[in-house]
């Protein structure tokens, strides 16, 4: 990591160098310049008409044929959300939070997991990344089906790209503390601007630090977030920009769940109730990375983009988990080491242009992309914690004894039979022909994907040829229909029972929709109807819980509806929809045709609404939200015991007030104010888990601008 932090430095020291040879130049001329002027007014903070230009599509969003939404920073603070896993996905139609170990952000959609992308770079990793931090973020943008434009990304349900914040001209400062329940305390700042008087040397540099507690006994988190990032401008057409990112977690991996017998049920124990002890190990878990972004324009048409990111993740801990139930409530608890290590080393380049051919316009972009993934993983060690059975009905805390674990060798000698590893590279080329005064656009892509897969001993390699097609049509100017047809492919680790490499996946997606804009593009709406097949699917063994077996067709389909932005300069609102099914339509097995595949929900809606009284007002600066998330018919994880544990209905209603002047901005807000008991989970045989949510809790947050 030595090196990798010498070549960042080294890049900066570059850059100083450069803008010093091109700033003694300017000061030969002397040029008369207008002082700058800034024009204030109303911001729309719940649209954003663009996607990143980690994306690559440079069309609106409103005209792209894919389903793409963008949760934007001004929604993220007036939801007061510190971290990726702090429910983001309700301002998503059919996006899930799916329970887990709670240091990285587990998200279905439409069924299947999303792959973490950061800055437009698959960062995926098995049991990762560290959740983003919030302090870091400009945007998350949510991309909804396969989509062959970013290459690497193999999900058929989408992906979501997490936008850090970018180095800027202008100058912004800002510090805010905030503090809540469960001794929750929190610090952040953000500082951008020049650092030249030509501004062409930019920085940006945000920070946080934070402690907290929870609703259950025993459990503690620290966290910290460095992110400095520069750029360079040579010129008004090329630029390189840096980004290094340091995170550090310590918290108790595996602290939310809870097990009681399976005849007691789901929410049986109090909502407080801690399977944890007194003295229960901590884990270590620090994350860092080096962007380097590159860009150059040759001319208005033509521009190439190039990134290269490194990053690893270390955790030095341990997990906990139920050894043994009995119908009594007897638990046999137990601790085992959970050391990792992983390594990710990403590149892509890519050029966008356009050129004409008689009445057509083709807007083309093509790419490459690679990325080499190792993962280490030490699970070996563990030990029964309870000298006599820790009744879940009648807890007795203090009388855990924690074994110790060697960790003489090192990560990579103790995990090398637990590795896991891929090395892809994928081509990708796109033409996107504007026609019909440009009211007509028709893409045609596809991708070349190899990949070479490394799990548990087992190692396969597999290629494949991906297909796109794309359609829209602007109905009127404010109205969009479009089309879309694609395929992912996606190596997959691991091996079955019988030890045989489990071969890659591979899914279609077809789906249509329609695009509002409204009220001269300050309110959007879509909807979209979608389905997709996918094969070589991996689930449960039925014969064996502790493995995977890959059916042969799953299918989901389903229904979207989104809306975000203004209805008037005071009313900004959020509202989705989204209708799943995911059931097996194909297996060996004719029994299993039919069965509803764990991992969504059948009818999720979500909607924020947030009033900000107008300036001639005597409550000028005040605003006030209030949302919901509600879920029904909805799972889990699915682990043979029941092949679909159904859970209850979800409901929960969350609201703030805030004001806000030139300098000072205070939000406050209330989540489950109906102090509902909240919780997912899966039936695991004998007995059932499940994580609880907090009852009602609130969350102050006063922040300076200067």
């Amino acid at each position: 990591m030595k090196k990798y932090i010498l070549f960042y430095l080294g890049s900066l020291l570059a850059g100083s160098a450069l803008h010093a040879q091109e700033h003694n130049k300017a000061k030969k001329d002397t040029v008369n310049s207008l002082n700058e002027v800034s024009v204030s007014g109303e911001v729309n903070k719940f649209v954003q008409s663009k996607a990143s230009n980690s994306l690559r599509l440079k069309t609106d969003i409103v005209k792209i044929p894919q389903n793409i939404q963008v949760v934007t920073s001004g929604v993220l603070k007036d939801q007061n959300i510190n971290n990726m896993m702090e429910a983001v996905t309700r301002n998503v139609s059919g996006a899930q939070m799916i329970e887990h170990w709670g240091h990285f952000a587990r998200i279905n959609m439409r069924g299947f997991k999303l792959p973490a992308f950061r800055n437009g770079m698959n960062v995926e990793m098995p049991w990762g990344p560290l959740s983003e931090d919030m302090s870091m973020v400009e945007n998350i943008e949510f991309v909804k089906g396969p989509s062959g434009f970013m290459m690497s990304a193999g999900e058929p349900g989408g992906f979501y790209n997490v936008v850090t914040k970018k180095p800027v001209k202008k100058a912004i400062n800002e510090i805010s503390l905030s503090g809540g329940s469960y001794n929750s305390f929190r610090g952040s700042f953000d500082s951008g601007g020049s650092l030249t008087d030509d501004h062409k040397f930019q920085y940006r540099v945000n920070g946080m630090y934070q402690t907290a507690e929870t609703h259950r006994e025993f459990e503690k988190s620290h966290r910290t977030s460095f992110v400095p990032s520069f750029r360079y401008e040579f010129s008004d057409n090329t630029s390189i920009t840096t980004e290094f990112t340091y995170q550090q977690a310590k918290q108790m991996i595996g602290a939310a769940y809870v097990f009681a017998p399976s005849s007691a049920g789901f929410g049986s124990l109090p909502r407080n109730f801690s399977n944890l002890d007194q003295g229960f190990p901590s884990t270590d878990i620090e994350e860092i990375s080096f962007l380097t972004n590159f860009n150059h324009k040759f001319s208005d048409k033509w521009s190439v983009e190039a990134q290269y990111m490194i990053m690893q993740y270390k955790q030095v801990g341990a997990s906990t988990w139920a050894w043994d139930m009995k119908n009594n409530g007897d638990l046999t608890r137990y601790v085992s080491i959970w050391d990792a290590l992983s390594a990710n080393e990403l590149g892509q380049i890519y050029t966008n242009g356009e050129f004409n051919t008689g009445a057509l316009t083709h807007k083309v972009m093509g790419g490459f992309d690679f990325r080499n993934l190792h993962y280490y993983a030490d699970w070996g060690q563990l030990g029964i914690i309870d000298a006599t059975p820790f009744n879940v009905f009648n807890p007795v805390y203090g009388n855990a004894v924690y074994p110790n674990f060697d960790r003489t060798k090192s990560i990579k000698e103790r995990g090398a039979a637990n590795q896991e590893g891929i090395m892809s590279y994928s081509f990708y080329a796109q033409d996107e022909i504007w026609t019909l005064d440009n009211k007509l656009r028709v893409t045609l892509a596809a991708r070349y994907t190899e990949g070479k897969t490394n799990a548990y001993g087992l190692r396969s390699q597999d290629s494949k040829i991906t297909p796109r097609f794309g359609l829209s049509y602007d109905i009127i100017p404010s109205l969009t229909g479009y089309a879309l047809y694609d395929q992912s492919f996606s190596p997959q680790f691991g091996a079955n029972k019988a030890l045989q490499p489990f071969i890659p996946e591979i899914a279609s997606d077809i789906e249509g929709g329609l695009k509002k804009s409204w009220f001269n593009d300050k309110l959007r709406t879509s909807v979209s109807v979608y389905q997709i097949t996918k094969e070589n699917v991996l689930v449960t063994d039925p014969s064996d819980i502790n493995f995977s077996i890959q059916v042969g067709e799953i299918q989901s389909k389903g229904i979207e509806f989104d809306m975000q932005g203004q209805i008037t300069p005071e009313l900004n609102i959020i509202l989705n929809y989204a209708n799943s099914n995911v059931e097996v339509t194909k297996d060996s097995n004719p029994a299993n045709v039919g069965n509803k595949v764990a991992g969504f929900s059948k009818h999720i809606t979500n909607g924020w609404l947030n009033y900000n009284f107008k300036t001639i007002s005597f409550l000028k600066g005040f605003g006030a939200s209030l949302g919901y998330q509600y879920q029904v018919d909805r799972s889990s994880w699915n682990w043979g015991a029941d092949n679909h544990s159904a859970l209850p209905d979800y409901f929960r209603l969350d609201g703030g007030l805030s004001w806000k002047n030139k300098h000072f901005t205070i939000n406050a807000n209330v989540n489950n104010i109906l102090n509902k008991y909240l919780y997912s989970g899966a039936d695991y045989g004998n007995y059932v888990y499940w994580q609880s949510e907090p009852g009602t809790n609130g969350r102050l947050t006063v922040t300076y601008k200067f």
